[in-house]
This record gives structure tokens, sequence and C-alpha cells, in this order.
């Protein structure tokens, strides 16, 4: 990230990512995260987090916009929502903190009527009877009452570290109730066929399942191959 000589330290506002085709964002959202994630080398997903909106079959996904924030102090969500698109997702990196909500009620309204998908935030928010309506995805690290100053610093659409995810502006969120994964740009296209190609192995393991007939050999090869005589 280059800094202009102009921008005041701490203080700093970057280009959203390029955009992702629509098709690669409705075949994504197709696919269930554990798959994605299992695809990915089961070593990446957001940990801490929990949702808010109330809806275990919502599946967000979108483009992120990203933003780095002084602990309890939200003036550069406020931009981010100002700059959103709709179907974007706000990511944010609150440094995990939980003394003051980053976002609530009124900022959930806003964000509402200019159709943001949602929010992943490394942080609190409050106002969950609003959140609980539905309607906006939120996962969160906690919540409480405690509200936020509006003073900065803060960056909006630089790389960011999100309850253990490193997410760039642009890349693709994607949540369903088993977590919250980001998926780098250059990765989708190799990716999307992976994770779909998994997503049709655990079909017919599920129902093999079903029938009663699946193969002890997946399991017994695997314990052989530790030394396990089976």
């Amino acid at each position: 990230m280059t800094i202009h000589k102009d921008w005041p330290i701490g203080y700093f506002i970057g280009e959203r990512g390029a955009p992702i085709d629509a098709g690669v964002i409705d075949a994504f959202r197709a696919l269930p995260v554990p798959n994605i994630g299992d695809s990915m080398g089961r070593s990446v997903g957001a940990l801490g987090l929990q949702a808010y909106h109330n809806d275990a079959n919502l599946v967000l996904c979108g483009p992120a916009i990203t933003v780095k924030v002084r602990p309890g102090d939200n003036l550069m969500i406020h931009k981010a929502i100002e700059m959103a698109q709709p179907g974007d997702v706000i990511v944010v990196d609150g440094s995990g903190d939980l003394t003051q909500a980053l976002i609530g009620g009124l900022m959930r309204t806003s964000a509402v009527t200019k159709k943001i998908a949602g929010f992943v935030i490394d942080g609190a928010v409050r106002d969950l009877n609003e959140w609980a309506e539905g309607g906006i995805a939120c996962w969160a690290r906690g919540n409480t009452l405690r509200g936020p100053s509006k003073e900065g610093p803060g960056e909006v659409n630089t790389t960011v570290h999100c309850a253990g995810l490193v997410v760039s502006p642009g890349d693709l969120i994607v949540a369903d109730a088993d977590g919250v994964i980001a998926i780098a740009q250059d990765e989708l296209s190799v990716l999307l066929p992976r994770v779909q190609q998994h997503a049709q192995r655990e079909e017919k393991i599920r129902a093999s399942n079903l029938a009663g007939s699946n193969d002890p050999e997946r399991f017994n090869a695997i314990l052989r191959a530790k030394g396990c005589p089976v």
C-alpha cells in the first residue's frame, strides 16, 4: 500500500477491489462453507465469530470492503458504508476488542437501505434485537451496550486481519451457519471447480451412508498405512 504524502498518518481510504463476476458469486453461494474450507487445506476460516442475524439459513456471499479501526472507534466504518455498493460485505479488523461496540442499529438501517449484504466484525456489536430481525447478515466476536467513539484513525480498503482471516479489498467472503471464509480473487477460478467436485464426492458418501453401504476400506486403508492391523 502506497501512502500519499498528503494522507494524515493513520488515516487511509483506498480503492475497492476489482469486480467479481456475478455468476462466480452465485456459484460459491450454492456451496457449503465447510466444503470450501476443506478444498483450501482445512487450515483457513474465521475463529471466534458468531452470527447475530437470527437466520441459520442465510448465506452471505459478496466482495469485501475492508476496514481497520482503532479498537472502540467506528469512524471509518461509517465511511465504508457510504462507499459500499449493493451486495458488498464490510469486513472490520477491530482487534477483537469487546469493550465498545463498533456497529449498532442505526448503522444497520443505513446498510439495509444501501443493500449491503452484511458485516464480518472482529469486535463487538450492539442493538441485538434489531440485528435479529434479519435482512442483513452480521457475524461478530461479541456484543456490548457501550457505544464507540468516532475520531479515528482507521483505514478503508487495505489488507486486514479479521478473526484469523487475511482479507484484501475485493476478496470474496462466503459465510453460512458454519462460519466465515475469505477467498482471494486470484484463487476463485481454480478453487470453484475443486469445491464443486468435493461437494459431489460428499453427496455420494452421504447416499452410501444413508443406504447403510459405506465402505470400511476407506478408513481401514489409512489404519494399515499407519501400521495398525485391522
